[in-house]
């Protein structure tokens, strides 16, 4: 069963004193690309993320985002006592040089580079952390594989309807084929006919024999058509198939409308013709949806 490239996983947790949220968003792309946006303190999981992405996905514009709350006390930033008493004493040194009255704000100090710093994490609790991301992102993983499959289905429904137009107007062709060739020949044999007896002459039989002979050949369309119901089949086959069949679908919509268009040129018919047009019409549709296919 064929999968969608749209759709949408979220997961979230709880644990010592943290809140994680993971969202993931997917959409058509004819390859894979990930966009991975981490809080401070987790961009060391960023190939570790990807690496969980691409296990589960082959294709898509994703984009995967981890929100974190960090409510425990290894929260708090460490305060860098050395570089804050070198800020003071620099500051000091502008009041001795006569900048009286001078008053130092401290939530100032405290945003200057190099004053707080973000604690440092031991290997445990970075382990633990990352098994957090990695379970929610499995969840999440999950949520959007099941809406994938979902439109995935809707995805088949339109284009098993499409092909069901396509079969249904090769099969008019088919059918009109047998008679363009009979039909040319009586029209041949008339025309000629008419202007032969303007002129007293005799038609020499062998003369149009061959002449209907190239035409059949020229405006022969059976190969055409049986290769158009096989490349049919296959379609099929792919939109049921397990495997992540959009590139092969993509490929096969630009054969059925290559057959197509040779058959419009060779068939030398109106009604054939009617009837390629209403077939390209599906196969373009077909085009556009099977580039949402994974």
């Amino acid at each position: 069963m064929i999968h969608s490239m749209t759709g949408y996983g979220s997961a979230s947790a709880a644990e010592e004193g943290i809140s994680y949220s993971v969202e993931i968003r997917s959409l058509n792309n004819r390859h894979y690309k990930a966009s991975i946006k981490l809080p401070e303190g987790f961009a060391g999981l960023e190939t570790d993320v990807d690496r969980w992405l691409r296990a589960a996905l082959d294709r898509g514009t994703l984009n995967f985002s981890l929100r974190v709350k960090d409510g425990s006390p290894t929260a708090a930033y460490e305060v860098n006592t050395a570089a804050l008493r070198a800020y003071v004493s620099q500051l000091q040194g502008l009041t001795r040089g006569g900048a009286e009255g001078m008053s130092i704000d401290l939530a100032a100090l405290l945003a200057l580079p190099g004053v707080c710093e973000a604690p440092e994490l031991d290997e445990e609790v970075r382990r633990r952390r990352a098994a957090v991301v990695e379970r929610l992102t499995q969840q999440a993983v999950k949520g959007l594989l099941d809406m994938r499959r979902r439109e995935g289905a809707a995805l088949l429904a339109h284009l098993a309807a499409q092909t069901d137009v396509i079969r249904q107007n090769l099969a008019a062709v088919e059918q009109r084929a047998g008679t363009v060739v009979t039909e040319y020949q009586q029209r041949l044999a008339t025309r000629v006919n008419r202007l032969l007896s303007q002129a007293q002459l005799d038609l020499d039989r062998d003369t149009l024999t061959r002449e209907v002979a190239v035409y059949a050949d020229r405006c022969d369309i059976s190969e055409e058509i049986i290769r158009l119901k096989s490349h049919l089949e296959q379609f099929a086959r792919l939109c049921n198939a397990e495997e992540a069949a959009g590139r092969k679908l993509d490929f096969l919509a630009q054969e059925l409308l290559r057959e197509a268009n040779t058959i419009g040129s060779k068939a030398n018919d109106v009604t054939i013709g009617r009837h390629i047009v209403e077939i390209k019409a599906a196969i373009e549709r077909l085009k556009e949806q099977v580039q949402n296919v994974e």
